[in-house]
């Protein structure tokens, strides 16, 4: 039990560090993306949506294993910081999936104002970043709230 807990732990920071790293690479992609032309925009925008892509996915390991982490583990899904996670990480399931996708579609379109989807997408970016890293908080500091 004791290796099958730490193997758990250590899949679920694996999972966290790649659900939050890969979104610190886009920041200097933004940059790029006001004074990119053509197939150079086509390139960021792919990176930007296979980051995306790959930290949905490795957020079902990191939900996964924490479901599995919560059964095996010392706490209850009553514990404070468990449902304060929570509640974040199914707002921001919800941000995800309305965040990105749609504004790097408008990218595609004849009259898009690039300085304002670039604005937008930063603004989001940034946003989602400082969620993932209030559930980070929670999951290390695991405050005890009340």
């Amino acid at each position: 039990m004791d290796v099958l807990y730490r193997t758990l732990i250590y899949l679920h920071v694996s999972s966290t560090i790649v659900s939050i790293g890969p979104f610190f690479i886009l920041i200097p992609v933004l940059a790029k993306l006001r004074q990119a032309k053509d197939a150079e925009l086509a390139a960021y925008l792919h990176t930007f949506q296979m980051v995306v892509r790959l930290t949905k996915h490795a957020g079902h390991v990191l939900i996964i294993s924490g479901i599995l982490l919560i059964w095996l583990g010392p706490w209850t899904w009553k514990t404070p910081w468990i449902i304060l996670t929570l509640v974040i990480m199914f707002s921001s399931l919800f941000f995800l999936a309305r965040a990105f996708t749609p504004k790097l579609r408008k990218f595609n379109e004849d009259q898009a104002d690039k300085g304002l989807l670039v604005n937008q997408l930063t603004r989001t970016l940034w946003m989602y970043i400082t969620l993932l890293m209030i559930m980070l908080w929670f999951m290390v500091v695991k405050p005890a709230l009340w």
